[in-house]
């Protein structure tokens, strides 16, 4: 009886003080992530190809576009076109295309690796408005996983590189023959 009655309060006592202390670490315990599923975004350059180098894919020389557009065009693995998105460069010729909404049907075959590509669209400037296959740009720059990520409190993006791709100028200065 007097066992009963020395742990009763004791365990009351021990109960109370976890039930405090737990609470107490509660509020400084880091909250749990939020489990969202990573967004994708491509990124890369516009260029307008130098007149030295026209008909070669060297971007030596070259000279990068503000305001050309270029498009994001992914295909299932049935060659259907699931998404696309145009977006235009910055003043250092730099695009960024967030794909807000892109789904892929297959884990393996509808990747944005293996599905998505970026062309060309249209340059601002009319002196470099020629579409060049620089990376391959005229049937779709390939995109390169470089291990970057954009990681915030809320926010996750997984940014894949495209090209760069090039313009080539409208018209270049005849070169003499030796």
């Amino acid at each position: 009886m007097a066992i009963s009655k020395f742990f009763t309060p004791t365990l009351f006592l021990l109960l109370l003080a976890f039930a405090f202390s737990s609470a107490a670490t509660e509020d400084y315990l880091p909250s749990k992530p939020i489990t969202k599923k990573p967004d994708v975004g491509v990124e890369g350059m516009v260029y307008c190809q130098s007149c030295k180098h026209f008909g070669t894919w060297s971007l030596t020389d070259a000279k990068p576009i503000q305001g050309a557009k270029v498009s994001v065009i992914c295909k299932d693995y049935k060659d259907r076109v699931t998404y696309y998105k145009t977006c235009e460069t910055d003043k250092n010729g730099y695009f960024y295309a967030q794909l807000d909404g892109f789904k892929m049907s297959h884990l393996l075959l509808d990747h944005p690796l293996h599905s998505c590509h970026v062309k060309l669209v249209s340059s601002p400037d009319q002196g470099c408005n020629l579409l060049s296959n620089i990376n391959n740009a005229l049937y779709g720059a390939p995109l390169r996983y470089e291990n970057k990520r954009l990681v915030g409190e809320i926010y996750e993006a997984v940014v894949y590189a495209a090209g760069p791709v090039a313009f080539r100028p409208s018209h270049c200065p005849a070169v003499p023959l030796v």
